[in-house]
């Protein structure tokens, strides 16, 4: 994934994980490392991750959360109260949190914001990277909770700039700023009866604008917002694009069509402007119902008049100089706030690394060593023999090799096992005594036996084999012949069967079916169904009483028509298989399932007619009866 995105710093919000969900190829992704933020509480909800390539960019500090009151791992002191030399700094002051918490009427504390793993911070010499992932405007409860986030992230922002710092931030903001970052903004004001003016108003998208160069604020700016801040990079590079959007409706497959709207941004502080050659989206990048939103910075960049490598600040000091490598990237170099010190994944190690990495002994060391190990030997530097092979190598590999078969045979055993856990008959059990004396010491590969193959198959197998007739023809009893699940082991305790033997010899006909033979003296038989629960009377071949024969077959296409979907209507448009979907919408006809077409909507964002995008065919399932089509 990395190598397609051809990045250096990679941020990804809504990663929906917890702590427990972590896997090694999330955390210990070789060359890379993590700075997590996850939610405290919620499951599967939220979350953001920046990945940085350990051979160009290195943070000299990591923080999680906007209002510095979190704490870093295994440290009971908040960012906010650590050393100045320690901390980014740029918190929201008191005076601030006071007039948001008044202004938004919130009774959520600073906590509870950053509890939701929404923010994480990371500090370059060169500048403060913030990814963050915004509250969605889905319902009116979380109004205040997503102003309050809004809000904060506004002056931490504007914090960091006063104090001389260079900021970046990225992430998804849930935000569109204006008309062209939209496609429903024509139809979101005619269905809320907005005037434009009112709807660059609403309080998240008047806030964004705020911090914005080019964002249109109605009216006197907010006591604290004079100025803009921050530069929409992306838009920058592209300012009269139209369709530039970030994030489409996956319900709708509004995507193929372009309909949906501009919420991920990249944005950068005026000091910074000049470093970028480029911007754009990725909108051929498919995965999720967002794409990609990139920047790239000059190899060379100005600061404070001078031309440096950016290497020289996207690491700690003396790491580059002048774009070359001074030292190696060390364990010293990790942060408190990396992934790869979360203890689940602490001084973890891929097997790759066991054998390509080799330790590097000094020289001093090395001569020691060898100095101690001739006096231990007592024999003299001129006799010692050339390199041989280690006496430990071929033990190591064995004991590889015995760990890879004995989970081999484990596996083995388990399968065995399962099959023979059903007896076969009530005289095949055995006593709990006998089978504890039996039991083998270690489980391993069961050893061939003399016994009929369909002796370890015994027992339903799967689904199938419950509509598959098994018919077993147990020959060597003069030609009698019985239908039903026997074995080897069985023949002599078959308590309901009585078999006729005969002299006579059996042919088959050509042209006639398996179902019925002749014999030798002219009489045509038919092969009977004997039920093994009802006992035969003596000497015949049916069973005592009339029973209902049930055919496996018929048997297994009633289960099939039972299972299988109703057949999809057709829109009207196209001919084509219309989509079953669900109503969400709360009312009378929340819950109800309906019938529509399967195309993806077109650029206007309505059902068409007579064009390539989604008709205007639509049925509710409980309204459509497959058989009068």
């Amino acid at each position: 994934m990395f190598d397609i995105l051809e990045a250096d710093i990679v941020i990804f919000q809504e990663t929906k994980i917890q702590r427990k969900d972590l896997r090694d190829d999330m955390v210990l992704v070789p060359g890379w490392d993590c700075y997590f933020s996850l939610p405290r509480h919620k499951k599967g909800y939220s979350g953001v991750v920046i990945f940085t390539r350990q051979s160009v960019c290195c943070p000299i500090r990591a923080e999680e959360g906007i209002t510095g009151v979190l704490c870093p791992p295994n440290s009971s002191t908040s960012f906010s109260d650590l050393p100045e030399n320690q901390q980014i700094g740029g918190y929201p002051t008191l005076a601030q949190a006071t007039d948001i918490l008044g202004s938004s009427s919130l009774a959520t504390d600073f906590a509870t914001l950053d509890s939701e793993g929404r923010c994480v911070v990371l500090e370059f010499p060169a500048m403060v990277l913030i990814g963050v992932y915004s509250p969605a405007n889905r319902d009116e409860t979380r109004d205040d909770f997503r102003l309050g986030f809004l809000n904060l992230l506004d002056a931490r922002v504007r914090n960091l700039i006063h104090m001389g710092k260079r900021v970046f931030l990225t992430g998804d903001l849930n935000i569109s700023k204006e008309e062209l970052d939209t496609a429903n903004a024509e139809s979101a004001m005619r269905k809320n009866s907005m005037t434009p003016i009112e709807y660059f108003s609403t309080p998240a998208r008047r806030l964004f604008n705020h911090l914005l160069e080019d964002g249109r604020v109605y009216g006197e700016r907010d006591p604290g917002r004079e100025e803009p801040v921050l530069w929409d990079i992306c838009r920058g590079f592209h300012p009269t694009r139209k369709g530039m959007f970030t994030c489409w409706e996956q319900k709708v497959n509004a995507r193929p069509g372009n309909f949906g709207a501009r919420i991920d941004y990249v944005l950068c502080s005026f000091a910074i402007k000049a470093w970028f050659s480029d911007s754009n989206i990725q909108e051929g990048l498919m995965g999720s119902d967002h794409c990609p939103v990139y920047a790239t910075i000059k190899d060379r960049i100005c600061v404070n008049g001078l031309e440096v490598d950016v290497r020289d600040l996207m690491n700690p000091p003396g790491m580059f100089s002048n774009g070359q490598r001074q030292r190696e990237y060390t364990v010293k170099d990790i942060l408190p706030l990396s992934g790869r010190l979360i203890p689940e994944f602490d001084r973890r190690q891929s097997i790759r690394d066991m054998f390509s990495k080799r330790p590097i002994i000094p020289v001093e060391q090395s001569t020691q060593l060898k100095k101690t190990s001739e006096e231990a030997l007592d024999v003299p530097n001129n006799n010692l023999p050339g390199p041989a092979p280690s006496a430990d190598a071929p033990a190591d590999r064995d004991t590889l090799l015995d760990v890879s078969s004995a989970n081999h045979i484990t596996w083995e055993a388990s399968i065995a096992v399962s099959n023979d856990t059903v007896p076969s008959s009530p005289t095949n059990k055995r006593a709990s005594s006998d089978r504890i004396a039996n039991r083998p010491s270690k489980r391993g590969k069961p050893a061939p036996t003399s016994q009929s193959p369909t002796a370890h198959a015994k027992g339903q197998q799967s689904l199938k084999g419950f509509f598959q007739p098994r018919t077993t023809v147990v020959d060597g009893f003069g030609g009698g012949l019985i239908k039903g699940k026997t074995s080897t082991t069985d023949r002599q305790a078959l308590p309901y069967f009585t078999i006729t033997p005969t002299n006579s010899v059996q042919e088959r006909k050509p042209g006639r079916s398996h179902d019925a033979w002749t014999t030798t003296d002219g009489v045509s038989n038919s092969r009977k169904e004997i039920n093994p629960s009802v006992p035969l009377n003596p000497g015949t071949e049916s069973p005592v009483g009339t029973h209902d024969f049930h055919d496996p077959i018929e048997s297994k296409e009633s289960w099939s028509k039972l299972f299988t979907k109703p057949a999809a209507p057709r829109c009207e448009g196209h001919e084509e298989p219309c989509v079953s979907l669900l109503t969400k919408k709360n009312g009378i006809n929340c819950g109800r399932s309906f019938w529509m077409c399967s195309r993806p909507l077109g650029p206007s964002g309505a059902k068409e007619k007579g064009t390539q995008w989604r008709c205007q065919t639509f049925i509710w399932c409980s309204d459509w009866n497959p058989s009068t089509s």
